[in-house]
């Protein structure tokens, strides 16, 4: 029976992440995945595959809405969907074989199967008809997390659909229904409402981007809706019917009125859970919270010796470089070295156009917490680098504390967000202040100006505001 130090469940960027830096670290590693490819939800069908079809159908609306404003005259923008499949494909396809190769280079033992615990130190591989066990010291689960299904309606992989299959439509749908105003239903609806399809969305919550700043998520949806999209806020889908070739989907308002909407599809994009069914766990006694997360302490320890879990497994926010990092400091802490992540530093970003990124707290959750709050504002349309681009749609709000000038959060909607709040991350990182932004040079003319702009007023000392 081959022994290893270290056996990863899961190839998903907490997994991957995780058998880089044990073998980094001069641990024995093993590498287990369930699907014929490396790289689980985030990379074949999530993160990596979606971003894809945002940045092509983006530059599609721009042929077709916005270049005529730089003074380039397109009679028609066509649309091959087939070659914007492949060109997405193909960038999966190149990343998930560079994971293989980063697995070569580190000298993992890349083992293809269904993993699960069958007892102490040990994992079991289920694949091809066959089984196997190996000994592990330890065992990092690394599963992920699957799409929640809404229990009166189905998942049919034709008409009730996830993000996977909204990834590889082979035509655009005419008419598009997307249940959950959160990333992946805005991120999706956006890709098909860019490329022709009328979409409409439909939020149990009162606004889009729920965890967002609450003026981020207006000014959000009201660029979305400039595009094209329709939002049903404070409402909840009742259940779909088959109508011709389509559905029929009846939600009910928040006045407790009845509408239905005919479509051709519908995404239901709610939410994720953690992918704990299977696995052993229940075998081994793994203990789950009320949520069936795995329950782990502070250094990702199970309550069964050996065993830790990371990313959408265990508490906090499901986001592929939130696991990555739980990955790196679950190996150094198998290591012996003193692993950790700082989770009041890391971002979200919903990859819309305009882009929504955040890290930390907003304004209303720094008051909640009795902190003394102060906050600057400023506009990309005051700046010169986003008028040259012809995107000013937006604004980036800086939160700090009142007393100490620490910063707090920091909160973009705008072109290129997603890049931008990097600097942001890295100021809270270090507990940097406002006035630290706000005294840095930022080259000129860029759009991370904005964020210095937006330091500055923090104590009314914007200069171009």
């Amino acid at each position: 029976m081959d022994t290893f130090d270290v056996a990863v469940i899961g190839s998903g960027p907490g997994g991957y992440v995780a058998a880089i830096r044990s073998a980094q670290l001069g641990l024995k590693t093993a590498l287990i995945e369930k699907d014929a490819r490396l790289g689980g939800t985030c990379l074949n069908v999530g993160c990596i595959p979606s971003k894809a079809l945002l940045e092509s159908s983006e530059l599609f609306y721009a042929a077709a809405n916005n270049f005529s404003t730089h003074g380039i005259l397109v009679e028609k923008a066509g649309l091959d969907l087939g070659k914007m499949m492949s060109r997405k494909d193909r960038i999966v396809k190149e990343l998930t074989d560079g994971i293989g190769l980063l697995m070569k280079k580190n000298k993992i033992a890349v083992i293809p199967g269904m993993g699960s615990l069958s007892g102490p130190g040990r994992v079991r591989i289920d694949g091809g008809g066959e089984s196997r066990d190996i000994e592990a010291k330890s065992v990092i689960l690394a599963m992920g997390s699957v799409p929640v299904e809404l229990p009166f309606m189905k998942f049919d992989g034709s008409n009730i659909i996830t993000s996977t299959e909204a990834l590889s439509f082979e035509k655009v749908p005419e008419r598009l229904l997307v249940v959950g105003a959160g990333a992946i239903g805005l991120e999706m609806g956006s890709v098909w409402n860019r490329l022709g399809s009328e979409v409409t969305v439909v939020e149990m919550l009162p606004r889009v981007a729920p965890f967002a700043d609450k003026q981020m998520s207006t000014v959000l949806q009201r660029a979305l809706e400039s595009q094209g999209m329709t939002f049903h806020l404070k409402s909840k889908v009742k259940g779909a019917q088959p109508e011709g070739d389509g559905l029929s989907v009846t939600f009910e308002t928040e006045k407790g009125e009845t509408r239905t909407v005919s479509c051709d599809k519908v995404l239901v994009a709610v939410g994720r859970r953690p992918l704990t069914d299977g696995a052993g766990l229940k075998e081994m006694h793994v203990a789950l919270d009320e949520q069936r997360r795995i329950q782990v302490d502070d250094r990702y320890r199970t309550n069964v010796p050996g065993v830790y879990a990371i990313g959408d497994l265990i508490r906090g926010p499901m986001l592929a470089h939130k696991a990555s990092e739980e990955g790196v400091a679950a190996a150094e802490i198998i290591a012996g070295k003193p692993g950790h992540v700082n989770y009041n530093a890391v971002p979200n970003v919903v990859y819309t156009w305009p882009e929504l990124a955040q890290v930390g707290l907003t304004e209303a959750e720094a008051k909640e917490k009795g902190l003394p709050v102060k906050s600057g504002r400023f506009y990309f349309k005051a700046n010169g680098r986003a008028k040259s681009l012809g995107d000013e749609e937006g604004l980036v709000k800086v939160v700090a504390n009142a007393d100490t000038d620490r910063v707090l959060g920091v909160h973009i909607v705008g072109p290129r967000a997603s890049d931008m709040i990097a600097e942001a991350v890295s100021v809270m990182e270090f507990a940097g202040s406002a006035e630290d932004v706000g005294r840095t040079i930022h080259a000129h003319p860029t759009l991370s100006e904005v964020v210095k702009e937006a330091a500055l007023a923090v104590d009314r000392k914007a200069i171009h505001g």
